[in-house]
């Protein structure tokens, strides 16, 4: 695993908003915005290992996402697949670690099995952990770590915050330390709620496919100047 250097966040999410309207600001079709911001998300990750992030988590596809037209939901699951099954290679050399956090439920067999083989092939990188936030939502995240405690028969006294967080999609990934969203818009919509609580957030005007390593750079810059005291 990279060292963390000083001021840089152990784990940063990425609300990746704005593929379709940067498509249609550059006159190019909706899913050329998709394949855009994939490239941008591959070059932002690199960029944030390199400085020593141990852990990105990229909110890809929301549980809300299925109410998109049926050809844009067709793509995206066609698009998700193609990525694990011809990526994986090529982030298992830079040594990255690929995890999924989302709900099974309304995906495509293929799909599971290749997520699966994903992070089978990926366990024991130690570059960095990628987190593909695909089908996923944080009501829904909290709500299936609530019913698993419940079924072991915990009694409700038993039941704290450690515990739930045990139970969550992927329980062995930190806090987020730093979330930045694009396209301008100012809310988390529904990103991994439990593990933002005391999260740096950042937004900014840019559509995602326009985002640079200077803009990574920039947040970096903003984010080691907050003072982060955790209610103390």
């Amino acid at each position: 695993m990279l060292e963390q250097k000083k001021d840089i966040p152990n784990h940063l999410g990425l609300i990746l908003d704005g593929n379709r309207r940067w498509a249609v600001k550059q006159g190019l079709p909706v899913f050329e915005g998709h394949k855009k911001g994939y490239e941008t998300l591959k070059n932002i990750v690199t960029a944030a290992f390199e400085q020593g992030v141990k852990c990105v988590s990229a909110y890809v596809f929301s549980t809300e996402n299925w109410n998109r037209s049926e050809e844009e939901v067709k793509y995206l699951m066609n698009f998700l697949l193609w990525v694990v099954k011809n990526e994986v290679s090529s982030l298992h050399e830079k040594n990255i670690r690929l995890r999924f956090a989302g709900s099974e439920l309304g995906l495509r067999i293929n799909i599971i099995k290749a997520i699966d083989e994903a992070e089978e092939k990926t366990k024991n990188n130690t570059g960095g952990t990628l987190v593909i936030c695909f089908n996923y939502g944080g009501q829904q995240e909290i709500s299936d770590a609530v019913k698993q405690i419940v079924r072991t028969g915990t009694k409700p006294e038993e039941i704290t915050p450690e515990l739930i967080g045990q139970h969550l999609y992927v329980p062995d990934i930190p806090p987020i330390d730093l979330v930045i969203r694009s396209s301008g818009e100012q809310r988390l919509s529904n990103f991994m709620i439990w593990r933002t609580a005391y999260s740096e957030l950042m937004f900014i005007k840019k559509y995602w496919p326009a985002f640079t390593k200077k803009d990574l750079n920039d947040a970096f810059k903003w984010y080691a100047e907050r003072d982060r005291r955790f209610g103390v």
